[in-house]
């Protein structure tokens, strides 16, 4: 079943040569988002964010409602200039490039994903550091994605994440802790010294695993709570329980600010759907 959780369309923009427009969809194993991007007026067209109820985490079942949205979704069936994919999961490490070896893809993880013989295994480069992402893709929706509009490039939603905030933050010393959450998961990014120090994804139930998560990673970096600066995006507010208890452990908490207005929905928080909107920076 597929719910729709939310759906903007600016009928200017979206009415243009829709060969003037730019796609972007976020993949993962129980949603899927997009974003309509048009290059010639620097706006959003089009945004939709969809969530599919009891598929058990079957990527057959995915593929089924993926298929499903797009015969129903007219926006989905145009052709575009460029169409971006970013696929969200946990099955996802980073190596460092002198270590890296092209053929040896799966003994990267191995130590953290159970991967199956027959997994089609990618990777990203990440363009401003010395840090390979090595991950599984949903290969059977970018199977169909490529029946769908012949070419397209995809990443991991990760390297999008840690490429933007290496870049945004990488001429500011001290230590930055982003917390991005997506529904019941969140990935974290820890960036000291213009440097990578850290990435992980968690899954959470309730606000106390969010806490202890976040508090445990400060622990094991030496990061202290009364000093690091917590930057929270994606499905949270300043009303919500999440921030309640954030606030309750952590002395400077802030939320995102993103540097480029065009990619900002009145409708929706400044500090979400990150990773979504810059795909087209």
């Amino acid at each position: 079943m597929i719910k729709e959780i939310k759906k903007l369309r600016n009928n200017e923009i979206s009415s243009l040569n829709p060969e003037d427009n730019c796609l972007s969809i976020q993949l993962s194993l129980d949603g899927f988002s997009f974003c309509v991007y048009n290059k010639i007026q620097d706006k959003i067209g089009a945004f939709g964010i969809y969530e599919f109820d009891n598929i058990n985490g079957s990527p057959f079942k995915q593929l089924e409602c993926i298929k499903e949205l797009f015969s129903q979704e007219k926006l989905l069936q145009l052709k575009y200039n460029s169409v971006f994919v970013t696929h969200f999961n946990n099955l996802v490490a980073q190596v460092p490039k002198p270590l890296f070896n092209k053929n040896n893809l799966a003994s990267y993880l191995q130590y953290t994903v159970k991967v199956l013989e027959n997994d089609f295994i990618a990777y990203d480069e990440l363009n401003n550091s010395e840090i390979i992402n090595v991950y599984i893709p949903f290969v059977n929706v970018n199977n169909f994605l490529l029946d769908t509009y012949e070419t397209f490039d995809y990443k991991h939603s990760s390297t999008v994440l840690i490429e933007n905030l290496l870049n945004q933050y990488k001429n500011l010393e001290g230590s930055f802790c982003f917390v991005n959450i997506t529904a019941n998961n969140f990935e974290i990014v820890v960036i000291k010294n213009k440097k990578l120090e850290l990435f992980n994804f968690f899954s959470f139930t309730t606000k106390e695993d969010f806490i202890y998560y976040i508090l445990f990673t400060a622990e094991q970096l030496n990061l202290n709570p009364e000093e690091f600066e917590l930057i929270l995006m994606g499905d949270i507010e300043k009303e919500s329980e999440l921030y309640d208890i954030v606030y309750q452990y952590i002395r400077n908490i802030k939320f995102y600010v993103p540097n480029n207005a065009a990619l900002q929905l009145n409708e929706m928080p400044s500090h979400s759907n990150f990773t979504l909107l810059n795909q087209f920076k």
